[in-house]
């Protein structure tokens, strides 16, 4: 079962106070998991950022929101307990509690209004995901679409500027020591492509047989086999294969059960590569998330 929206979950959220005791947000997740009968796959399930559980984050959201409407209140750092507003509730027997619910409640209404939130019109009316997953899908969609663009014009440029693009990138992910070096150890071939040795560190400890080249079509087991078997006359136990397009099933189980250590990059991470170290892009914006820092407040009382 997929994790319930933060919606769903605050009733949940609302009967597990009902009991009038204190809980903390780590035993309500505990018992939302029973309750929905979630996998241990679901419990770990990360928001695309991969900093926060999603679970862990639409609890929290829920508790939130009921806390603005006054159903719930916070006795202490991570603790949550019900109102007597809450309890009234609860008696009503209310088959869900959801954002159109809370409305009724003057102290939501409120902590939505224009002079509360400067950002109103971001947010849909009635959001089934929470700030942050709306945030980071965003965000993701950003960067998708933003990569689809990257990838189009690589296959685009001439040989001589996609041998300069491995280049800066591989110096820019910390490999072949300078750039006069990387210079010089890439781009050899002259078969339109990229095909040479690069260091794989500063010291040149260890180098990486690099091949790059933009084709059209799936590559398959051949090719990869091929640039397995090229290793061998340069004394290479690494390799890196590059392609703007992808590659087929067959060819990435080939790699898995070889010796050599051989890393398959295909045009879209090429191009989430290229995102990650800043090369053919520029900055249009940045936007800082932050949170209450609790420890800052631990000595209120």
């Amino acid at each position: 079962m997929a994790v319930p929206d933060f919606q769903t979950l605050m009733l949940p959220v609302l009967q597990i106070a009902g009991d009038g005791q204190e809980h903390t947000t780590s035993e309500a997740i505990d018992i939302i998991t029973s309750l929905f009968n979630l996998t241990e796959e679901d419990r770990k399930e990360l928001l695309p950022s991969g900093r926060q559980f999603r679970l862990d984050n639409r609890v929290s959201w829920a508790r939130a929101y009921l806390k603005q409407a006054g159903l719930l209140e916070s006795p202490g750092r991570g603790k949550f307990l019900i109102t007597h507003k809450g309890l009234q509730v609860l008696q009503t027997h209310p088959p869900r509690i959801d954002i159109t619910f809370l409305k009724q409640f003057p102290e939501f209404l409120e902590s939505r209004s224009p002079s509360k939130r400067n950002n109103d019109d971001v947010l849909p009316v009635e959001p089934t995901h929470t700030p942050e997953e709306i945030l980071e899908a965003s965000y993701q969609n950003l960067r998708n679409e933003l990569a689809r663009e990257l990838i189009e014009r690589v296959k685009t440029c001439s040989p001589r500027f996609f041998e300069n693009l491995v280049v800066d990138l591989l110096l820019a992910m910390g490999y072949g020591g300078s750039r006069k070096d990387a210079g010089k150890a890439i781009g050899q071939s002259g078969d339109g492509g990229v095909d040479g040795i690069i260091n794989e560190d500063r010291l040149g400890l260890d180098v990486v047989y690099i091949q790059a080249k933009r084709w059209e079509g799936t590559v398959g087991r051949p090719t990869v086999q091929a640039f397995a078997g090229s290793l061998e006359g340069y004394r290479a136990r690494k390799g890196v294969l590059i392609t703007t397009s992808s590659f087929t099933k067959d060819a990435r189980d080939y790699v898995e059960r070889i010796e050599k250590k051989i890393v398959l990059i295909d045009g879209e991470q090429l191009a989430q590569f290229m995102i990650d170290y800043g090369i053919g892009v520029a900055e249009v914006a940045t936007y800082s998330v932050k949170k209450a820092d609790l420890d800052y407040f631990g000595d209120i009382q």
